[in-house]
C-alpha cells in the first residue's frame, strides 16, 4: 500500500477519516462532487487541526506538516496513485455504488476500497466494484480522530487479502479493529440504533423530556452520553437512514423509525451539524 489515500466525500465522517488518515503519517486526497464541498471539507480539517493547537495536542507546525500533505478534489483521476480509497459519502445504496463504480475505474484493480457504510450491503455494493474481491465495509465512528473502533465487514466476495490488509491500515490509524460478518447494521449500530429509535419514541409519546430522558441513561445506565445526545452527534438523517435499512432488511416494526425523526429532518432539525436537533447548538 503506497503513503497515499483518498477519501471520498468530504462531510462530518471523511473529514474525520482524512483526519486520522494525516495524523498517521499518509498523504491525504479528500474528494467530493464539486470543489466547493470538497474545499468546505478541507476548511473543516483545518478548524478541526485549529482547535489541537488551541488545546496543546499538536504544534503549530505538527498543524501546518499535516495540512502540506492534504489536497482536496473533485476529480477522479486524483485517485489514481492512491494505495487505498475509503468511500464516505451520504447512506443511500445507489449513490454509493455510483461512487464505488467511478472510484474503481480510477484506481488499479488491486487497491483496496472500503466503504464506510454504516448499515448497507457490502456485498449489494460490491456489484459496482470491478474486481470485487478488494472491496469490503471499513466502519469508523463519530468522531473519528477519537473513536477507536473500525468496524470489518467482509462481503461475499472479499478476499481475504483484503481483510488483512484493511486491519493493518486500522493499526497504522491507531485503531482497533473487530471483525463482522455481514448483517444489516453490522454490531454497533444493530444495538445502539433502536436504543436511540426508542428514545425518540419516549419523547414523542410524552413520556419524558430530552432532558430527562438523557439524565435517566447517563445516570441510571452510566452511559457517558445519553440518547438524544448522542442521536444529534451521529446526525438524525444518519439515525433515520439505519432504521430504515434495519426495517426494509429484517422486516420486523421493532425497527421502523419513530415519525418524530421524519418529522425533524423535514425542518432541518438534523442534530449538531445543523446546529438544531433533540437539543439546540
Amino acid at each position: 500500500m503506497t503513503g497515499k489515500i483518498g477519501v471520498v466525500g468530504a462531510g462530518t465522517m471523511g473529514r474525520g477519516i482524512a483526519e486520522t488518515c494525516l495524523a498517521a503519517g499518509f498523504n491525504v486526497v479528500l474528494l467530493d462532487a464539486t470543489m466547493e464541498l470538497a474545499s468546505k471539507g478541507y476548511q473543516g480539517i483545518e478548524k478541526s487541526l485549529d482547535r489541537g493547537v488551541q488545546r496543546g495536542r499538536i504544534t503549530p507546525e505538527a498543524k501546518d506538516e499535516m495540512l502540506s500533505r492534504l489536497t482536496y478534489s473533485d476529480n477522479y483521476d486524483d485517485l489514481k496513485d492512491a494505495g487505498a480509497v475509503i468511500e464516505a459519502v451520504y447512506e443511500d445504496m445507489e449513490v454509493k455504488k455510483d461512487v464505488l463504480t467511478k472510484i474503481s475505474q480510477a484506481v488499479g484493480t488491486d487497491v483496496l476500497i472500503g466503504s464506510n457504510t454504516s448499515s448497507l450491503s457490502i456485498t449489494a455494493m460490491s456489484e459496482s466494484v470491478e474486481n470485487p474481491a478488494r472491496f469490503m465495509g471499513i466502519h469508523f465512528f463519530n468522531p473519528v480522530p477519537v473513536m477507536k473502533l473500525v468496524e470489518l465487514i467482509k462481503g461475499d466476495k472479499t478476499s481475504d487479502a483484503t481483510m488483512d490488509a484493511a486491519r493493518e491500515l486500522c493499526v497504522k490509524l491507531g485503531k482497533t479493529p473487530a471483525t463482522v460478518n455481514e448483517s444489516p447494521g453490522f454490531v454497533v449500530n444493530r444495538l445502539l440504533c433502536p436504543m436511540l429509535n426508542e428514545a425518540a419514541y419516549l419523547l414523542m409519546e410524552g413520556v419524558a423530556s430530552a432532558e430527562d430522558i438523557d439524565t435517566a441513561m447517563k445516570l441510571g445506565a452510566n452511559h457517558p452520553m445519553g440518547p438524544l445526545s448522542l442521536a444529534d452527534l451521529i446526525g438524525i438523517d444518519v439515525l433515520y437512514a439505519i432504521m430504515d435499512t434495519l426495517h426494509k432488511d429484517f422486516g420486523d416494526d421493532k425497527y421502523k423509525p419513530c415519525p418524530l425523526l421524519k418529522e425533524m429532518i423535514d425542518k432541518g432539525h438534523l442534530g449538531r451539524k445543523a446546529g438544531q436537533g433533540f437539543f439546540k447548538y
